[in-house]
């Protein structure tokens, strides 16, 4: 049974949830039926994913997320349900033309399973993917919690930055904390008074007391701050939420059929609470560089770490920008190409008078098509994209420009048949084999020659035809001029030397317009490597300053 996804201006319509990537006989696969989904959705996407023990509610809250009281699993009896990472990407209820896109994990230290080195992959993904990170667990933040969250502690030995194979570990850690989502620990069925040293305080503030180093510095008390020193490393930015018991024990295994009226009034105001942040304050998942994932993002993301984890290797984020940027850059070239195809169609009537006029013509339309790829590519290392689109416009130019020649040539042959076929006609039905009738005959020419000359839209190959033609037709007027008996031997002499000399200067006419044709070639593409350069610089200008920015944030969220 397939799940349909309907993508219309503003809607998204996915009945419930799919697996995205399933956890079978101990291999992570994505799936293809989620990732078509994804390829589907082109609107910037808020990626939430939630991970905790198995059977702590996570699916309940995922449910609220997606405005629905049914549709992830809940599962009311101990055996663990969500297998692997399931997806479900709803309308986001107050950013219009965004995708919320969230992400239910099976749940950690499954007795069931035996082999859990895949909830520390589940963990590390759902880190990965989302630009907001739940996590949910029982009760309060005390050593056992933490201890239980020890899967943040492998974060740093799961996951890469960088490709370069000098840096790993925590040291390379610095380089992706600024893309880490943001952290939200739920802690559900809390029953205790917030407090800290006999102070009320608020959820937030119970966090960070939470994570504050226990003293000492022996073996044990490193082991005890292990997993706060690394919460505090990996996701500057915290949030905290508390739930009270939802309804009484016998109503907990039909949470999701329950009445709201029959859930716990302080329950109901906190999961509002929740679910309002969410929708508020959770942010577009973004990657290095400032580029946004929508749909064939996250789908291209879910496949380079799964395929990464499936061959033994790290997940690493650089690796998976710049997989994502082949596609992207590869779609780009092919978007330029189609977009400098599209205006010649529109703006380009073909044959131009001159060779300068057509190039005119074609220079906006290649700068757009090199603005459109700029738009759409993103980490083009070495330029390698660039100079492919740059290889492709040179070739469409020249095959404009081709083409502009042969529509120039097939109309001006065109138009000798119809302006010459009746002095053809003529000189074959003998009206010019005369005494006198060579000087007729030049006569005729030349008024029919005026004719064509005064004919628009002849293009720029209208001389060279002319020439051609009369080239193809020279021994009708030796034969005639030979055959004239009121011209004398002298005067067939003189004309015979006027005719070669006409002949021998259109010649070197033929040279003298093939070079500069030439050299206004070598102009265009000269033209065209520069509009490259230019608009490679201006990108490469706003990419430092993205950097800047991003390196300005991590400081900041260093500091704080």
């Amino acid at each position: 049974k397939h799940m349909c996804i309907v993508q219309m201006a503003s809607e998204i319509n996915m009945p419930g949830p799919v697996c995205l990537i399933e956890n079978s006989d101990q291999q992570l696969v994505a799936n293809q039926e989620a990732l078509d989904i994804l390829s589907a959705i082109k609107q910037p996407m808020v990626v939430v994913a939630i991970v905790g023990l198995y059977r702590t509610g996570k699916s309940y809250l995922m449910n609220k997320l997606a405005g629905k009281q049914k549709g992830f699993s809940l599962g009311s009896t101990v055996q663990s349900h969500t297998k692997g990472i399931w997806m479900w990407c709803v309308p986001h209820p107050q950013k219009a033309d965004h995708t919320l896109v969230l992400l239910d994990t099976e749940g950690l230290r499954d007795v069931e399973k035996g082999d859990n080195q895949n909830d520390c992959w589940i963990f590390a993904l759902a880190v990965l993917l989302s630009s907001t990170f739940i996590y949910n667990s029982i009760g309060t933040i005390n050593q056992q919690a933490m201890d239980q969250l020890h899967y943040v502690t492998e974060l740093a030995d799961l996951i890469k930055a960088k490709s370069s194979p000098d840096e790993c570990g925590i040291a390379d850690s610095a380089n992706f904390v600024g893309f880490f989502p943001v952290f939200v620990w739920t802690l559900r069925d809390f029953s205790l008074e917030l407090e800290v040293n006999g102070e009320s305080v608020s959820p937030d503030e119970y966090l960070e007391s939470s994570l504050a180093l226990i003293e000492g510095t022996d073996k044990k008390h490193k082991n005890l701050n292990e997993s706060r020193l690394c919460i505090r490393k990996f996701f500057p930015k915290r949030k905290c939420f508390i739930f009270d018991r939802p309804a009484q024990s016998k109503y907990l295994s039909k949470l999701e059929t329950i009445p709201e009226e029959d859930l716990s009034e302080e329950f109901v105001k906190q999961v509002g609470e929740f679910t309002s942040y969410i929708f508020s304050s959770a942010n577009v998942k973004t990657l290095s560089g400032g580029i946004i994932v929508n749909g064939p993002r996250l789908h291209s993301l879910v496949v380079t770490y799964v395929n990464a984890i499936h061959s033994g290797e790290l997940p690493c984020m650089e690796n998976a920008v710049l997989a994502l940027a082949q596609i992207e850059n590869s779609a780009a070239v092919q978007k330029a190409i189609e977009h400098y195809e599209e205006q010649i169609k529109q703006k380009v009537q073909l044959p131009t008078e001159t060779l300068q006029e057509l190039l005119d013509l074609l220079r906006p339309i290649e700068r757009e098509a090199i603005e459109v790829f700029m738009k759409n590519s993103f980490k083009d290392i070495y330029q390698k994209f660039q100079k492919k689109l740059s290889d492709l416009l040179d070739a469409r130019r020249d095959a404009v420009v081709k083409k502009n020649m042969e529509m120039s040539s097939a109309h001006c042959l065109d138009l000798l048949q119809d302006i010459f076929g009746p002095l053809e006609e003529e000189v074959k039905q003998g009206t010019f084999s005369k005494p006198g009738g060579y000087y007729f005959f030049l006569q005729r020419k030349q008024e029919l020659e005026k004719k064509y000359n005064q004919a628009l839209g002849k293009g720029l190959q209208a001389k060279k035809m002319l020439k051609a033609y009369f080239e193809s037709k020279k021994g009708v007027a030796e034969t005639l001029l030979k055959m004239d008996q009121s011209l004398t031997e002298k005067e067939k002499e003189i004309e015979e030397e006027r005719l070669k000399a006409e002949a021998a200067e259109a010649s070197d006419r033929e040279p003298r317009a093939m070079q500069i044709m030439d050299v206004l070639m070598l102009k265009e593409k000269e033209n065209s490597f520069n509009e490259h350069m230019k608009q490679l610089q201006k990108k490469m200008q706003q990419e430092r300053e993205q950097l800047m920015t991003e390196q300005q944030n991590l400081v900041c969220l260093k500091l704080k």
